[in-house]
């Protein structure tokens, strides 16, 4: 045992990993520091991007554990001159690089791009998530960051705002590396007040690492927005309006102002998007002998307003060039409306039409958020060690108010009764949370990362209906009810990772504590009730990936990952609330969490085409149900036993001509339900196919343009079955007022094609179908505009480097 244990520590002493260093030093042309000079490394001759960072308090940069490759740098700054330098060789004669001082001499005082050769490419891939520059699109100029998540590969948004994975739910959203804690309508609500134009990229982790909450059944999905580190003031204004059958503008901006030990940051954006949803369902009943009964076909007319005002304020304070303490303020303010016109047609088993429903229901909603992130970061030395802290505290807040006329006629149109529902449904939403980050390199290679986190929310929930007879608001308390909702969640993590000379390795765990408390307090006739649990998991993560050959051309990648997805707080909510009088919605307080493994075999060829086969299984899905109780229909949210998807994904950036480049994303997947639903069994399987081609095309120095689109085959998803849906988009791009303007037109879903429809199974004694025309089919413009003061306020600075301190928490 001794003789193998030495063995081994020979062989790893032996095995060096390739740890080449490039370094240097920015200067002004009057020998000044550049501080917060952008300095991007790349592929000489592919021109991918290896490493970016930022010059420190005195003009300094290092690269450091590179692979021995033939590179070149890049830098640029505000106001100045762009540097591009050589071929940079890196191999095993010559490890170390030191460039030395480089002069940066000053432009002509305007904000200048950072213009490397390698074009910033929408999508890269790296050991642990995939990385979507938003940017890299002209279509994405002038929408919102629910329709930007549209586009990335692997991602799916329906018609409701519900984000999915691979087909797969329980998808958590992060801004800037914080969960959002907000339900599907909320989050999707708060991703429509965020403009594509703050947003940096979008990571996508279908196995994240143990330094992200375990929540997510199919991963997480975490936006980093937009922070300026520059010095001097400098800023952007983003200006976009579209037109479908509705219009919709997007606007915002943002300024930053570095001096000395003080960065202040804001941001402000005004939206407002207007849209409608004409939808038409169709409910056919049988009798036990499997003969038709009656029909009832609905028709809803759905018209959603939303305006919304967001402001981010910050202040980052460099103690020492070591230590930063930030404070950042952010809230929205999202009044929206949703006015709905149904008319239904009731019919009998000869087709004879028995009977009209005709409903209407507008609703008035007000959603706010305000939120106050404290955070610190101090850095031991160069090298990278590290500690951060964050304490975050959240408050939501929304008011529904809704009216339900609904009117029964006979044939002949007369009206046999009429009913008028009148609901006010506040909604609170307190979030308390603070998290510590320790980040170690080793002295023999490798990294350390340890945490803790806890949080505590409270919710609460008021549904007040009242029934309206002869101008009188009598209390409704088949509907009325107060839901409270307490939550604590306690985690530690570890994660290790090392390169070695043709592999890497990241190896985490995290242990995740649970307690919950709901109470329905319940009214005259419904009984009060009340739920408690507390579980305590272990989540593991790995991932490694072997580079065959030096020059990594061939790079062959593993992942594998436990994950949980908990219920959200709307969907424990008890209560059960009317679309009309036969359509019904509701909570489930019995929702049981979701555990899944999903597992990822990926092999990559010269650092643009990516081939992955991926597995997982989820026990206790959950995901919407749908059951049929005599005249009224059911929707609410419940557990499917199991899910288990497989099969394969390309991904590739193909380097047509100089002037066209080509980012192709495909896959062919297999989704498989084994399930009770309610009296029915589902057990099904389907497999699928998805291709999302973009095409993007550089004209001439000022002149870009893009066409793209997307087509799915039929998919299955727990009892809906989804028709095949595309779309094709198109978009041209110009650069105005000497570059420092951009102007962008696009137009989304050309031959409208993007609508949405199919098949609810599973239901006893029933079939139910849908299909939706939506306002997809929408023309945009959009202008950007950059601003720079720096080189008037060149000043010593003595910031430390930028912290991680991230924030926005909303809903």
């Amino acid at each position: 045992m001794y003789k193998k244990l030495l063995l081994f520590s020979l062989l790893t002493t032996v095995v060096k990993a390739q740890n080449g260093i490039i370094k240097g030093v920015i200067k002004g042309d009057k020998n000044e520091a550049v501080v917060g000079a952008t300095v991007i490394l790349s592929k000489s001759q592919q021109g991918n991007i290896v490493k970016s960072s930022f010059t420190d308090a005195e003009g300094k940069f290092e690269f450091e554990k590179l692979k021995y490759d033939t590179l070149e740098l890049a830098v640029s700054f505000v106001g100045m001159n762009k540097y591009t330098s050589g071929r940079i060789i890196l191999n095993a004669q010559n490890p170390s690089v030191d460039l030395g001082n480089i002069t940066l001499t000053n432009g002509a005082n305007e904000l200048q791009e950072v213009a490397v050769k390698a074009q910033k490419a929408f999508v890269v891939q790296k050991i642990d998530r995939t990385v979507i520059n938003p940017e890299a699109l002209i279509s994405n100029a002038g929408v919102t960051s629910l329709e930007v998540l549209e586009k990335a590969p692997g991602v799916t948004v329906d018609v409701n705002g519900n984000i999915s994975l691979r087909r797969k739910g329980g998808v958590v959203v992060f801004v800037d590396d914080k969960p959002t804690y907000l339900s599907a309508a909320d989050l999707a609500n708060y991703l429509r007040t965020i403009p594509s134009s703050s947003i940096d990229s979008i990571e996508i982790m279908t196995n994240p690492p143990a330094k992200y909450d375990a929540a997510g059944n199919s991963g997480v999905i975490n936006i980093r927005l937009k922070k300026n580190i520059a010095k001097g003031m400098n800023g952007g204004l983003n200006l976009s309006y579209g037109q479908g059958r509705y219009m919709r503008t997007n606007n915002s901006f943002n300024f930053n102002f570095r001096l000395n030990k003080f960065n202040f940051f804001s941001n402000l954006s005004i939206n407002k998007n207007s849209s409608y949803q004409d939808l038409t369902i169709t409910r056919k009943y049988f009798t036990e002998q499997g003969q038709l009964n009656s029909t009832f076909v609905q028709n809803s007319y759905i018209r959603p307003t939303n305006r919304s005002q967001n402001l981010k304020l910050g202040l980052d304070y460099y103690v020492t060039k070591k230590t930063t303490l930030g404070i950042a303020l952010s809230g929205f303010i999202n009044p929206s409306s949703r006015n709905l016109t149904n008319n239904a047609t009731i019919r009998n088993g000869q087709n004879e039409i028995t009977g009209l429903v005709e409903a209407y229901n507008p609703t008035d909603i007000l959603f706010k958020n305000g939120s106050v992130n404290l955070n610190m970061t101090h850095q031991f030395d160069t090298k990278g060690k590290e500690i951060s802290a964050n304490f975050d505290n959240i408050v939501y807040q929304s008011t529904v108010e809704q009216r339900l006329e609904n009117s029964n006629l006979n044939p002949e149109r007369e009206l046999i009764n009429k009913s008028i529902l009148v609901s006010n449904l506040p909604s609170d939403i307190s979030i308390r949370a603070a998290k510590v980050d320790y980040i170690n390199p080793l002295t023999k290679g490798g990294r350390i990362e340890a945490g803790a986190k806890t949080s505590f929310v409270k919710t609460s929930n008021i549904a007040d209906f009242n029934d309206v007879v002869d101008n009188q608001q009598i209390p409704n308390y088949t509907f009325s009810n107060n839901f409270q909702y307490k939550e604590n969640i306690n985690a530690a993590y570890l994660n290790y990772s090392r390169d070695f000379k043709k592999i890497s390795v990241q190896a985490g765990l995290r242990i995740e504590n649970t307690n919950i408390v709901g109470n329905q307090l319940g009214n005259v006739v419904v009984k009060d009730s009340s739920f408690k649990r507390n579980y305590t998991n272990l989540f593991p993560t790995f991932y490694t990936q072997y580079r065959v050959d030096s020059a990594s051309k061939h790079v062959i990648g593993f992942s594998v990952g436990r994950r949980i997805d908990r219920p959200n707080y709307r969907d424990m909510n008890p209560f059960t609330y009317p679309m009309d009088r036969f359509t019904y919605y509701g909570g489930n307080p019995f929702l049981q969490p979701t555990f899944s493994y999903n597992v990822d075999l990926s092999y990559t060829y010269n650092n643009f085409l990516t081939t992955t086969l991926q597995y997982s299984r989820a026990d206790n899905v959950i995901s919407e149900t749908n059951e049929q109780r005599g005249n009224i229909y059911y929707s609410r949210p419940g557990n499917f036993a199991k899910q288990v998807s497989y099969g394969i994904e390309v991904n590739g950036n193909f380097k047509i001509q100089k002037w066209w480049t080509l980012q192709l994303y495909t896959s062919f997947l297999n989704n498989t339900f084994q399930s009770p639903v309610y009296t029915e069994i589902l057990n099904d399987s389907r497999w699928y196919w998805v291709v999302v081609p973009t095409n993007q095309f550089v004209i001439n120095k000022k002149w870009s343009a893009e066409l793209a689109g997307s087509y799915q085959t039929k998919v299955l998803s727990g009892q809906f079955l989804v028709i095949p849906i595309g779309s094709i988009r198109a978009g041209v791009s110009t650069k105005i007022m000497k570059d420092k303007g951009t102007l962008r037109l696009n137009v989304n879903d050309i031959f409208y094609t993007n609508q949405v429809g199919g098949d609810i199974r599973n239901i006893k004694n029933a079939a139910a179908s849908w299909y939706s025309y939506l306002d997809t089919r929408v023309v945009t413009l959009s202008f950007a505009y950059r601003f720079n003061k720096g080189q008037n306020l060149r000043v010593r600075q003595n910031g430390g480097s930028e912290s991680e301190q991230k924030r926005v928490k909303a809903s």
